[in-house]
C-alpha cells in the first residue's frame, strides 16, 4: 500500500507540474490577446486621427487658396457638404450667387430641386456628399476655364479619396466632362454608366438641376438616370431605403 500511495503521489506531483505548465501559457495568451486587443484599438485611433487631419487640412487648404484669380471675387469657398463616409457621391460644376454667400453646395431654387431628386431614390444630404468642380464662384456664373478646373482639381481628389465613394453622379456637362475627361455633349453621355478618369469609379451623369429648371422638359431623362443609379448602387451593395 505504500508503494502505490508513494507512487499515487508522485503523480499527483507531475499533475501538478503538468497543470502548472499549462496554466502559465494560458496567462501569457490571455495577456497576448489584451495587447493585440489594445494595440488594434491604437491603430485604429491613430488611423481615425490621421483621417481626420486629413480633412482639416484640405478644408483649411481651400479656404485659403489663391491658386487662381477666383479667390479675388469670391466671398466664401465651398467646400462640400454631406456625410464624409458616403458610398454616393455628387459633384456640379461650381458655386453660383446662393452658394457664394452661403457657402454651401446647390441652395436655393438648383438645390431644392436636388433635394427632390434624392428623395425619389430614397436619399438625402445627409447620406451622400455635394461638392462641385470648382470651390469658388466664377464671375457672372461662367462655365469653369480649363485652367481654373486645373487648379482647383488637387482638391476634388483628395475629397473622393478620402471619401472612397461606390459611384459618383455628375451633374452637368462641366462636372461629367472633367471627370470622365471627355467633350462628348452630355445628351449623348447621360443613360449610361461610365468609369472616373484614372479611379474606375463607376460615374453617371445627368442634367444640372439649374439646366432643369431652365427646361423642365429635360425631367423625365434626369428621372430615368436616378433609376439607372438605383440599378447601380443596388449591384454594388447600397441600400437606398
Amino acid at each position: 500500500m505504500g508503494q502505490w500511495r508513494h507512487r499515487d503521489s508522485n503523480e499527483m506531483e507531475e499533475s501538478g507540474n503538468e497543470a502548472g505548465e499549462t496554466n502559465a501559457p494560458t496567462a501569457g495568451v490571455a495577456g497576448n490577446v489584451e495587447e493585440e486587443k489594445i494595440s488594434t484599438t491604437t491603430l485604429t485611433l491613430n488611423a481615425e486621427g490621421r483621417y481626420l487631419r486629413q480633412w482639416r487640412i484640405v478644408r483649411k487648404e481651400v479656404s485659403e487658396c489663391v491658386l487662381c484669380e477666383l479667390h479675388r471675387t469670391r466671398k466664401n469657398t465651398v467646400f462640400g457638404v454631406g456625410a464624409e463616409d458616403a458610398d454616393l457621391m455628387l459633384i456640379g460644376e461650381a458655386p453660383g450667387a446662393d452658394e457664394d454667400a452661403q457657402g454651401e453646395p446647390f441652395v436655393g431654387r438648383a438645390g431644392k430641386l436636388l433635394d427632390s431628386m434624392l428623395a425619389a431614390i430614397g436619399m438625402s444630404r445627409e447620406r451622400v456628399f455635394i461638392a462641385n468642380i470648382l470651390k469658388c464662384r466664377p464671375p457672372n456664373n461662367e462655365n469653369p476655364t480649363p485652367n481654373e478646373a486645373e487648379k482647383c482639381r488637387p482638391y476634388l481628389n483628395r475629397q473622393i479619396e478620402l471619401i472612397q465613394p461606390k459611384a459618383i453622379l455628375a451633374l452637368g456637362a462641366v462636372a461629367a466632362h472633367n471627370l470622365l475627361d471627355v467633350e462628348t455633349p452630355i445628351g449623348r453621355l447621360r443613360g449610361a454608366v461610365h468609369e472616373m478618369s484614372g479611379s474606375g469609379i463607376p460615374v453617371i451623369p445627368t442634367y444640372h438641376p439649374a439646366y432643369l429648371l431652365r427646361r423642365p422638359q429635360g425631367k423625365a431623362q434626369a428621372f430615368e438616370d436616378l433609376m439607372l443609379l438605383c440599378d447601380l448602387l443596388e449591384d454594388l451593395g447600397v441600400s437606398t431605403t
